[in-house]
C-alpha cells in the first residue's frame, strides 16, 4: 500500500482573480504550473480582474 499524503502537504497557489489560496487537485496534476484560477467562476471573471488592476 502507498503511503498517504496529508492534505496540508499539498502545494498551494493564490488565485489571480479572487486572491484566495487554493490547493493542488488531481485533475491538475499534468498542468499545475499553468493553473491560475481556483474555479471556473474565476476563470470566467478573469477579464474583470484585469480591468480592476
Amino acid at each position: 500500500m502507498r503511503p498517504t499524503c496529508s492534505k496540508s502537504d499539498l502545494p498551494e497557489k493564490i488565485c489571480v482573480v479572487c486572491q484566495r489560496p487554493f490547493t493542488w487537485r488531481k485533475k491538475w496534476q499534468d498542468c499545475w504550473d499553468e493553473v491560475k484560477y481556483c474555479s471556473e467562476r474565476c476563470r470566467r471573471r478573469r477579464s474583470q480582474a484585469k480591468n480592476e488592476s
